[in-house]
């Protein structure tokens, strides 16, 4: 891998024929792959495209359906339609064209009770239809093939070339578009063929210049003069810079990328030899984007300067909101908007969440309740036995506050480059909304009040990410509110008028404070005020430090924090794998030593050929919240950036030497190297921005 220049090359070996060399690169700027081939003696290609989507085929129940995760649980048949192949005389086209009978979001409308907002609600699903073409000059069909791959049966097409030359250069061209009819696709494919024909050396020269700018952006380099690959210290600025790669190949996805997996993915047999699935196959797959993981994959690309690559995450939520404020309004019937914790463009609630009505079985917060039993009360629907619009799946019943992250996702994204959100402004003002305006309608059902007796809002029923069930006043909604209604009230009157930032700080007013308890004799923050039930294993309590940087270094209250990680349970705390943060609240409390030893842990060489293939974890291979986290971890140990202030190695051994370039507010960057624990450069562009850096090495 030619990381610098963003390619793979490969060298055979001197043979009878030579050495044959292949460079495999994709064009940034256009949807198109090349292979170029080159040798010493002239040499004949053959190239194949490999399609096990030849025939239709149900998607089984169970872990079958889990690779298209929005209809996990459906009861009915969910069928995963053929693709089209064909040998042309261009090539080798494929395409795959959603069908007419398609499920989602058509049968989300008709579970909850949407069907009068259809025609506001985005569908991503209707007429889309994606593939490409496989081509190359003086390259014949040369008929069709079967096989097995990884225990896939698979037929293949064949192309062959005319005759023996040095060098061979093969494209695929693709396009993905919703398309009113498959010849308007075909028509955009061509004029992507077209580009492709052109000067593909110049589309490389820029291909290679636009990834050395990338890696321009940012970088960490632990031990830069002592590179030793078996060092698990020098692997976790190596893996950072190759899981910015990871990230960089989707900069310019329309969708976001997957935590679990992003674009490159491996067999699922090869992660787990009881997942004999085909190819396509991956847990959590399908047209949904769990919010809590993929916020680790995002949240690192403010510092490292990947500002393009985090608008598809944006756009997820930007596009999802005619959905997420139809469901309050006919569920809740107030201002606002609510987003499933299982994110989608059409921005309904995810079905399995939802709890899919059948004959045989009503659900009750996760439970299947056979037909006619009691606990049913003789419902006749399944909203009569949860409360409507609230999801049954215990987990994601009442968890909103991953639409409250993003939002503060986006202003930090403004904070930091200063660029136009007014775009995102209506998602950041809903999202918001939505927690005043239900928390007050709930609690004047209790009592006729909308507030308690000091005025503040009590929000409940809420939890406290998914570990503490049945919360009232949770920290993790409660930072999250505190920190975006304050950015709210310091942006230019260009985004909010004085009469909104006067809504907004009288909003902030009625937001609670933190609760604090002692426990074994220490005082500590708590995750909630109080809570029904515990789960899952996450420590909500430290979204006050990350991500919504309410508490910063040097505050009395970090004391709290780091008494409420020493009585946390052991369970809770000290994991690895997967979106597990102990790394960063270390950084975020100072805790050099625990940090880098955590950190190292995390980012060190996955098990697989490619170091940063870490999984599967909870989730699947390449585990892109384990990455993410990971790179949070190491950023935050290097520079913290809580208010105007920057705060160089607040969390770094000073025994590490270190060069590295980070991004900060204000659309500064910080360039450092430090040697044997004293900082012997430091550039800060721009130069007045130097002022508010802080130095702090313990």
């Amino acid at each position: 891998m030619k990381l610098e220049d963003g390619y793979i090359q490969i060298i055979s070996k001197e043979g009878e024929k030579g050495k044959v060399k292949i460079k495999l690169w994709v064009d940034v700027f256009n949807p198109v792959v090349h292979i170029e081939v080159e040798s010493s003696d002239k040499t004949e290609v053959t190239v194949a495209y490999e399609s096990w989507r030849t025939e239709d085929a149900e998607l089984s129940f169970g872990k079958g359906r889990f690779g298209a995760f929005g209809l996990e649980g459906y009861p009915g048949k969910v069928i995963r339609s053929k693709d089209h192949i064909e040998q042309t005389n261009e090539g080798i086209l494929f395409f795959h064209r959603n069908p007419k009978e398609k499920l989602i979001p058509d049968i989300y409308l008709k579970l909850t009770e949407l069907e009068d907002f259809a025609d506001e609600i985005n569908d991503d699903i209707i007429n889309r239809t994606f593939g490409g073409i496989l081509f190359g000059e003086g390259l014949a069909p040369d008929g069709t093939d079967e096989g097995i791959y990884q225990g896939t049966p698979f037929k293949s097409w064949k192309l062959k070339s005319e005759s023996a030359k040095k060098e061979h250069h093969i494209s695929i061209a693709t396009h993905i578009q919703q398309a009113n009819t498959v010849e308007d696709w075909k028509a955009n494919l061509t004029k992507t063929i077209e580009l492709s024909k052109k000067d593909h050396r110049q589309a490389f020269t820029k291909t290679v210049s636009w990834w050395n700018d990338f890696w321009k952006r940012s970088h960490i380099f632990i031990h830069p003069e002592n590179p030793d690959p078996d060092n698990p210290v020098w692997q976790m600025s190596r893996n950072y810079q190759l899981f910015r790669y990871q990230l960089g190949g989707n900069v310019f996805g329309e969708y976001p990328t997957k935590f679990n997996g992003g674009s490159l993915t491996t067999d699922p047999v090869l992660v787990d030899e009881k997942k004999a699935h085909d190819p396509d196959w991956r847990q959590w797959g399908g047209s949904v984007f769990t919010a809590q993981n993929q916020r680790l994959v995002y949240w690192p690309m403010l510092k490292a300067g990947d500002f393009d690559a985090i608008i598809p995450q944006f756009e997820l939520y930007r596009l999802a909101l005619p959905g997420a404020k139809a469901r309050v309004k006919k569920h809740f019937g107030h201002d606002g908007a609510v987003y499933c914790e299982y994110a989608n463009i059409p921005g309904m609630a995810f079905g399995d969440g939802w709890g899919w009505q059948n004959e045989q079985n009503y659900r009750i917060r996760g439970e299947e309740i056979p037909f006619g039993d009691p606990r049913a009360n003789g419902a006749t629907a399944f909203n009569d036995i949860v409360e409507k619009g609230v999801m049954a799946n215990g987990a994601i019943a009442y968890h909103w506050e991953s639409q409250i992250e993003h939002a503060y996702m986006i202003l930090e994204y403004h904070r930091f480059t200063g660029a136009d959100i007014s775009k995102y402004m209506e998602f950041i003002e809903q999202s918001l909304i939505f927690f005043d305006e239900h928390y007050r309608a709930r609690q004047k059902m209790r009592n006729g009040k909308e507030v308690d007796e000091n005025g503040k809002l009590v929000i409940f029923p809420s939890t406290s990410c998914e570990s503490y069930r049945g919360a009232k006043n949770p920290a993790d909604v409660l930072s999250g509110l505190k920190a975006c209604l304050n950015s709210l009230l310091n942006l230019d009157e260009k985004y909010l008028s004085s009469e909104k930032k006067k809504y907004y700080a009288e909003f902030l007013d009625r937001v609670p404070d933190f609760d604090y308890d002692e426990l074994d004799g220490l005082k500590v923050i708590k995750p909630a005020r109080s809570w029904i039930r515990e789960s899952n294993q996450e420590l909500p309590q430290f979204y006050p430090l990350f991500p919504f940087n309410q508490f910063k270094l040097g505050d009395k209250e970090i004391e709290l924090f780091k008494n409420a990680y020493k009585v946390a349970p052991d369970f809770r705390k000290g994991t690895i794998k997967s979106w597990h943060q102990d790394g960063i609240q270390f950084a975020r409390m100072g805790m050099a030593q625990e940090a880098a030893d955590y950190n190292t842990k995390k980012l060190q060489d996955s098990p697989r050929r490619f170091p940063t293939f870490w999984g599967p974890g909870h989730d699947w291979v390449p585990d892109h919240n384990w990455g993410g986290s990971g790179i949070i971890g190491l950023q935050e140990m290097l520079m913290q950036t809580v208010g105007n202030t920057i705060v160089l190695f607040p969390a770094w051994p000073k025994e590490w030497d270190v060069d590295f370039k980070l991004h900060a507010p204000q659309n500064t960057t910080v360039e450092a190297a430090l040697r044997n624990g004293k900082v012997e450069s430091l550039i800060v562009v721009p130069e007045e921005r130097l002022k508010d850096v802080k130095v702090w090495i313990r």
